[in-house]
């Protein structure tokens, strides 16, 4: 902020005309409304996300897979908040916990596994 400062750019005077006028009251008629959404096709959206995640050639394959499909989601589900949130709130907060206790798997994982990690990212 210490770098700007207030510069008048120019001066000059606004001269009305002295007579009587009226201000025309603002349009009630007219309504404001909301615009639809852009939605993408579900076909775009998976040939998006195959593009992303599908092509990987993974070194360990077999690996990879088991690491996706059965332990992160074992971690993730015997994670002490989540279920504490899953249990005793809404969705919403069980989806927070949730987002939070896949974060730290995938921390506790990292050391590991780089690879995967580079790719979910």
């Amino acid at each position: 902020m210490d770098s700007y400062r207030i510069e008048e750019k120019a001066a000059m005077a606004i001269k009305l005309t002295d007579s009587n006028a009226e201000i025309e009251p603002v349009p009630t008629s007219a309504t404001g409304h909301k615009l639809e959404p852009e939605m993408d096709t579900l076909s775009h959206i998976i040939k998006t996300f195959n593009e992303q995640f599908g092509n990987v050639s993974w070194t360990d394959a077999d690996r990879v897979h088991n690491l996706i499909t059965k332990d992160i989601p074992l971690w993730v589900s015997a994670d002490v908040a989540y279920q504490n949130a899953k249990q005793n709130s809404d969705k919403q907060n069980a989806r927070i916990e949730h987002d939070k206790a896949l974060a730290r798997v995938m921390t506790a994982v990292l050391k590991d596994d780089t690879e995967l990690f580079k790719t979910i990212q």
